[in-house]
C-alpha cells in the first residue's frame, strides 16, 4: 500500500532525515516511535507530501505520490497533524464535513446521502455525535481532537496518517478512538501510520514498529523485536523495564525511577508475624514484591500484608473471590495492599521458622492439611473434581530477587515440599502411592528487594538451599502437629 524508500530531507539546508526506508501493507497499522526531536512528524509529512525530500520516493499502490493530483491523492491518504488551526468558527457537523471534500466533483458540487452517513458514522464512531451542533471553540482540547478524527475518518482515504491521535485524551478516549481504529484497518483493510509519543499504546495496537534515532531508523519490524528493553533505554536514554502485556501478546514499558529515598533499610523480623484465632498474619510497614497462587490478589505485585486465614470444611467456594474481600475490610485488611491465602488447618498448628544466612535472613511458614494428599502423577485416574486439602507456604526472604529467581524459587520450594511428603509416608489414599501435594496448595514467595541482587533461586544457589531446608523442615514439622490432631 504505502511505500517509502531511501527518504532523506529537512527543512531547507538542514539534515533531518536520512536514508529512511519502510513497507506499511494494507490493513496494517504501523506506529512511529522515537525521542522528541528524531524526525517523526517530519517524516510523516514528507510521507503525505506536505515536504518534499532531497532524495528518495514515496509510493502509494506503486504509484509516486508526486503523479497523482491534490483531489485523487486526498481519496487516496488522509493526513491528520499534531496540531490544528481553526481559523474560522464552525460546528462539528460542519468540521467533520469537510472531510468529504475529495468526493465532491465540480465547483456546485451537491451534498450527498453518502456524504451524510460518512459523516454521521464518523461522528459515532468517535463519540462526538452529541456535539454535532456546538461549536469548536466551545469543545475541550480532547473533544476537539475527537472531532478532528471524526473528520480523517469522513474522508474515507485508504491510507491514514496520524500524528499523535491519542493526544489531549483522557484513558477511555484513548481506548476508544485506538479500538475504533484498529478495527476499521481489521475489517476494512484500512492501513495507518501513526506517530506515538507512547510507547505502551504503539505496542498494543500496532502490527509493526518504525523506531527512530537522530532521524536515522534504529529499528523495523514487530513490537516484540523492536521494544526491546536495551534498545528502548538507549535510544531515549532512561531506565526501562519490559513485561508482557497480561491479555495481549504485546510487550508493555514501565519506566524505572531514579528515586533517592532517605528510609531505614528494610527488614521483616519475627514481630511481624502474629498466629490469631482465624489467620496467620504478616504484617509489614513497608510493601515486599510477591509472587503467589494465593486466593487473594494471586500473581506478581507489592503487598505490605499477608494472611492465611482458616475456613470451615465446608466453605463455600464458587463465591470466595467476593467473600474474601467482604472478610478483609470486616478485619480491617486493605485489600489492594493484602495477599490472602485459605487452609482448613486450625492457625494453631501453623509453623513459623527463620534462617539467619549471609544475605540476610528468611522466614518459612507453612500449614498443611493432608487428609486428601495427592500423588499429581496419578490423579488423572480420579474422576472427583474437588476435595479439600491444603499445604500453604509462604518463604518471606529479607533479599533482592529477579524475577527468574522468583520463579526458580517457586519450584525450589515445591521440591522441597514433595520430598518432606515422601519423608512423612503421606499417601495418595486412591492410588496408594506417595503423595506430592494436596488439590489445593498454595505458595507465596516475598522479598522485601533490598540488598545484593540474587539472579537465580535454585536449589543449588544460597537462596535456594535455605528455601530448601526450610520448606523441608517446616512442612515435615506441620504435618506431624497435622497428625497429633487426628489422634
Amino acid at each position: 500500500m504505502l511505500e517509502v524508500q531511501n527518504i532523506s530531507g529537512g527543512y531547507g539546508s538542514t539534515p533531518i532525515l536520512s536514508d529512511i526506508s519502510f513497507r506499511a501493507e494494507k490493513g496494517k497499522m504501523v506506529g512511529i516511535l522515537g525521542p522528541n526531536g528524531c524526525g517523526k512528524s517530519t517524516l510523516l509529512k514528507v510521507i503525505s507530501g506536505i515536504m518534499s525530500p532531497t532524495f528518495g520516493t514515496i509510493s502509494i499502490e506503486g504509484m509516486n505520490i508526486n503523479k497523482y493530483s491534490a483531489r485523487e491523492l486526498a481519496k487516496k491518504m488522509t493526513i491528520l497533524p499534531q496540531l490544528h488551526a481553526t481559523a474560522f468558527s464552525s460546528t462539528v457537523h460542519d468540521a467533520v464535513s469537510i472531510g468529504r471534500y475529495p468526493h465532491q466533483s465540480g465547483f456546485f458540487s451537491s451534498w450527498g446521502a453518502e456524504d451524510e452517513r460518512a459523516v454521521k458514522k464518523a461522528m459515532q464512531l468517535t463519540d462526538v455525535e452529541k456535539y454535532e451542533h456546538h461549536y469548536l471553540e466551545y469543545l475541550s482540547g480532547g473533544e476537539q481532537q475527537r472531532v478532528f478524527i471524526a473528520q480523517a475518518l469522513a474522508q474515507a482515504s485508504s491510507l491514514l496518517l496520524l500524528d499523535e491521535p491519542t493526544n489531549h485524551l483522557d484513558i477511555a478516549h484513548q481506548k476508544q478512538i485506538l479500538d475504533m481504529i484498529r478495527k476499521e484497518v481489521t475489517e476494512n483493510q484500512l492501513t495507518v501510520v501513526s506517530v506515538f509519543h507512547d510507547i505502551n499504546l504503539a505496542a498494543l495496537y500496532c502490527d509493526e514498529i518504525l523506531l527512530m534515532e537522530k532521524g536515522k531508523v534504529k529499528a523495523y519490524g514487530a513490537p516484540h523485536e523492536v521494544i526491546l528493553e536495551e534498545q528502548i533505554k538507549n535510544v531515549y536514554e532512561t531506565r526501562i523495564s519490559i513485561q508482557a502485556h497480561p491479555e495481549q501478546p504485546k510487550p508493555q514499558m514501565t519506566i524505572l525511577p531514579d528515586l533517592q529515598e532517605e528510609m531505614e533499610e528494610k527488614v521483616i523480623t519475627s514481630n511481624h508475624f502474629e498466629i490469631k484465632g482465624e489467620y496467620v498474619e504478616l504484617k509489614s510497614d513497608f510493601p515486599l514484591k510477591v509472587l503467589s497462587s494465593a486466593v487473594h490478589n494471586a500473581g506478581m505485585g507489592w503487598y505490605a500484608n499477608f494472611i492465611n486465614r482458616t475456613v470451615k470444611p465446608d466453605y463455600e467456594i464458587h463465591n470466595v473471590k467476593e467473600e474474601y474481600f467482604e472478610y478483609l475490610v470486616k478485619e480491617g485488611f486493605s485489600p489492594t495492599n493484602t495477599v490472602g491465602m485459605m487452609t482448613a488447618v486450625d492457625t494453631k498448628k501453623a509453623v513459623i521458622k527463620n534462617y539467619k544466612v549471609p544475605f540476610g535472613e528468611v522466614f518459612v511458614v507453612v500449614t498443611a492439611g493432608v487428609g486428601n494428599a495427592v500423588d499429581v502423577s496419578q490423579s488423572y485416574k480420579r474422576n472427583n473434581y474437588f476435595h479439600v486439602g491444603t499445604i500453604n507456604t509462604w518463604i518471606i526472604i529479607n533479599g533482592k530477587l529477579s524475577d527468574e529467581a522468583f520463579v526458580q524459587a517457586m519450584m525450589t520450594a515445591t521440591e522441597a515440599k514433595s520430598k518432606a511428603l515422601q519423608h512423612e509416608e503421606v499417601y495418595d489414599a486412591i492410588s496408594n502411592t506417595i503423595a506430592t501435594g494436596t488439590p489445593t496448595d498454595s505458595l507465596l514467595i516475598a522479598a522485601t528487594q533490598n540488598g545484593m541482587l540474587m539472579q537465580y533461586g535454585g536449589p543449588i544457589t544460597e537462596v535456594g538451599q535455605v528455601i530448601g531446608k526450610g520448606v523441608f523442615e517446616a512442612t515435615v514439622e506441620a504435618i506431624q502437629n497435622y497428625r497429633k490432631g487426628d489422634k
